[in-house]
């Protein structure tokens, strides 16, 4: 009995983490949420399914990888060039390394405008515009994080299910 509450405490540290992943890049959220529910699953009073931790850890794993992808791909569907797809990549690792959390913002954004402004230069190509590239750095950040906050929020639901049943 004693070991249940030391894992709900455990598994509750183990969802705020997660929480704050779906907005700090650093932390993994929707994979450390996902943890806490596994871990729920452990208590004496638990009855989530293994069919839901396996259903909630596929859609963890395709969150995170989409999360990874969103900045880079609506770069280019923004009409940002391969030069702001690699600006918004580098802009993510950078501004995270030298502006912390709100780098994870300003990253892509500046790094995706620089990127076309640098292959703007390269290429003398005139028909890219830098503000709409990295426009769509942002919205990508913005996806992804809309997405990981969806998804810990449906594993939230049953967090909550799980340890007060009606």
């Amino acid at each position: 009995m004693f070991l249940d509450y030391v894992l709900i405490v455990f598994a509750i540290i183990l969802f705020l983490l997660g929480f704050a992943g779906c907005v700090l890049p650093i932390i993994p959220g929707p994979p450390i949420a996902w943890l806490s529910i596994l871990l729920l699953k452990f208590t004496s009073f638990s009855e989530i399914s293994w069919n839901l931790i396996i259903v909630l850890a596929i859609v963890t794993i395709v969150v995170t990888v989409l999360d990874y992808f969103f900045p880079a791909w609506i770069t280019k569907k923004m009409g940002g060039s391969s030069w702001g797809v690699w600006g918004t990549v580098i802009g993510i690792v950078f501004g995270l390394i030298f502006l912390g959390p709100i780098g994870v913002i300003l990253g892509p954004f500046l790094g995706a405008f620089v990127g076309e402004i640098i292959g703007n230069k390269q290429n003398k190509n005139l028909n890219n515009n830098p503000w709409r590239s990295a426009l769509g750095s942002l919205l990508g950040f913005t996806l992804g994080t809309g997405i990981k906050l969806f998804s810990v929020g449906v594993m939230l639901y049953f967090f909550i299910k799980d340890l007060w049943p009606s």
